[in-house]
């Protein structure tokens, strides 16, 4: 017998997605959304995101031409933790990479296992294509219609049940399916995810709704972003050196949010001190991060992004790792933190940099 919609659920629960559901593999009208967005320079340097790969997001049969369905799932990496660090000298890691793995290969597996036991249950031949974040397809959007939430004014997918802090995965099928009804937007008239974003990145859309202008956005500038950073948006960055959980922390349906039971994405003990880090050579960040998400960020980005915070900390301690620093041989690590040690300065008083270091050794 053909497999059910209800039989898919029940078999993506057993591979360990927290949520799942059904929607038609088709165009979205939601395209034009994104379309607009990236003619509006919204996706900055992301050129896969505006060239030949973008158009692609157009239709789901463009990845699979036979594809009939797409089975969304969803898995928690929400763990216990500070929202927060009020300790300046500490960097700050998005929640998303404080575990061992990168998330891509514990998704990549779900989905494989979920292929092979609807293979088991449906017992005739079927095509499929699993993907994560980094195929072109509206995941958000498709997710959104197959009913596992809503996108929020943050633009995150929202769980009325599990917060947003969930990995998105597809599951393309040539098996035709019911589909699952669409959920209400909740945000109502909230804004605390537009009020305490440092960079103001959460923009009106002219046709009504919100965006995130990436060139604003302290997730893309921290790991995506390569090259210099503007002076005056750094210096709203705060202490994140990868990604930002700002508009996550302050929604209020991440207040009672579950907690995932996955092993690799429970958060790693790692030095979080910046000067510790900005000590970091390309041997030991691969050693330390090396199968992480935070890999993305690359050495010399990691580091632009540690002289950033240090600059922003307000610390004098910091003062000294910091001038290490403008001395690196990359140009990009050393102009960070060349601007981020006058930062510095104005935050402590000095009248200059070298000013800092004598109020550090009365400190």
């Amino acid at each position: 017998m053909a497999i059910t919609a209800e039989q898919v659920r029940a078999l993506a629960a057993e591979c360990g997605f927290e949520l799942a559901g059904i929607t038609p593999a088709q165009p979205l009208a939601d395209f034009a959304r994104f379309n607009a967005w990236r003619n509006d320079g919204f996706a900055g340097e992301m050129t896969y995101l505006t060239d030949h790969r973008g158009d692609l997001r157009s239709d789901p049969r463009n990845l699979l031409p036979e594809a009939q369905t797409i089975i969304c799932v969803g898995k928690l990496y929400n763990t216990p933790g500070p929202r927060t660090d009020p300790d300046p000298e500490n960097g700050w890691i998005s929640r998303y990479a404080w575990g061992d793995a990168d998330y891509h290969d514990v998704l990549r597996q779900g989905l494989q296992g979920l292929a092979d036991r609807i293979a088991e249950v449906h017992g005739q031949p079927f095509t499929w294509r699993a993907c994560v974040d980094t195929a072109p397809l509206l995941e958000r959007s498709y997710a959104q219609a197959a009913g596992l939430g809503w996108i929020g004014k943050n633009t995150c997918l929202i769980n009325q049940q599990s917060g947003s802090w969930f990995f998105l995965g597809e599951l393309l099928i040539s098996i035709p399916l019911t589909s699952d009804e669409p959920r209400p937007f909740r945000c109502g008239t909230c804004s605390r995810c537009i009020d305490a974003c440092p960079t103001d990145a959460i923009v009106p859309r002219p046709a009504g709704g919100w965006s995130i202008n990436s060139n604003l956005c302290i997730s893309y500038l921290t790991i995506e972003k390569r090259g210099s950073i503007d002076h005056e948006i750094a210096a709203s960055m705060g202490n994140h050196h990868f990604g930002c959980d700002i508009c996550q922390d302050v929604c209020p349906w991440n207040r009672r949010a579950a907690v995932t039971p996955e092993d690799h994405f429970a958060a790693q003990t790692r030095d979080r001190d910046l000067a510790g880090l900005a000590e970091l050579s390309a041997n030991a960040f691969r050693a330390l991060f090396h199968g992480s998400p935070v890999w993305r960020a690359k050495y010399e980005g990691f580091l632009r992004n540690v002289a950033i915070a240090m600059g922003n900390s307000g610390s004098e301690q910091l003062a000294v790792p910091l001038q290490k620093l403008t001395r690196h041989p990359n140009p990009v690590v050393a102009g960070a933190a060349e601007k981020a040690l006058r930062t510095l300065a104005r935050a402590v008083g000095a009248q200059s940099p070298g000013e800092i270091f004598a109020l550090a050794d009365k400190s």
